[in-house]
């Protein structure tokens, strides 16, 4: 393994350091795939002005393009890049009370946004935090030296029909910096697929066109059961 350049390691970091390239991977963080049409009314600039960034980021590795028909889809391009974009988010201090948009949709958004989302393929916002310590604190997950699921653990998403992984590059469970929380939630393998367990259950659905989620009544009393989670602590 080569050791890590200089050149490349600032190249990388200015593909982020553009509000508007920043912003763009902020929302495929969703995990979808987006047109350059929506990203660009998204970040508010020209279909241009999208493209080329959309290009610059798609030359340094972050994102990855796909073309149907005449449109041109974007997603982030793996889980390193959707965990790299988020842990620098997490590190970015938080806009001051002052600064932010004050009215009630942007308001109402915020607040969906930190009770629960998707963070590309995992579980995040209180939501996540909430399942990383609950999990955590039963035995199923261990954080002594970093992340590792417990015979517990692997045992409790068998007993649940939460099929786990046996092969891949992917860690099957890693630390992600929750931007919101400022605590650690459970991303990997083992986090994507409680995802998709808990949205193909319904324990979770979309809340609006963003990647916020509302936790059901259903998905309440499935968490409180599974592993002791109250509702108060998902509102």
């Amino acid at each position: 393994m080569h050791a890590p350049d200089g050149n490349r390691l600032a190249a990388l970091a200015a593909l982020l350091a553009d509000p508007t390239r920043a912003r763009m991977c902020l929302a495929l963080l969703d995990g979808r795939a987006w047109t350059a049409g929506e990203l660009a009314r998204h970040t508010g600039v020209g279909a241009s002005t999208a493209s080329d960034h959309l290009s610059r980021l798609v030359r340094g590795g972050l994102l990855a393009q796909q073309r149907q028909g005449r449109h041109r889809y974007v997603r982030l391009a793996d889980t390193r890049a959707a965990h790299l974009v988020e842990t620098l988010a997490a590190q970015a201090e938080p806009t001051p009370v002052g600064e932010r948009p004050r009215n009630l949709r942007t308001v109402r958004a915020d607040r969906a946004l930190a009770l629960a989302r998707t963070c590309y393929d995992h579980l995040a916002g209180r939501l996540g935090c909430a399942l990383t310590e609950a999990m955590t604190h039963r035995g199923l997950l261990c954080q002594d030296t970093g992340f590792a699921l417990t015979d517990a653990g692997l045992a409790w998403f068998a007993e649940h029909g939460i099929p786990l992984p046996r092969t891949g590059r992917r860690p099957l469970v890693r630390a992600c910096l929750d931007f919101t929380e400022r605590r650690t939630h459970l991303a990997g393998a083992a986090g994507a697929a409680l995802c998709r367990h808990a949205l193909a259950s319904h324990w979770c659905v979309p809340a609006g066109t963003g990647r916020a989620l509302r936790v059901t009544d259903h998905g309440e009393r499935a968490w409180r059961e599974l592993l002791g989670i109250e509702a108060s602590a998902l509102r």
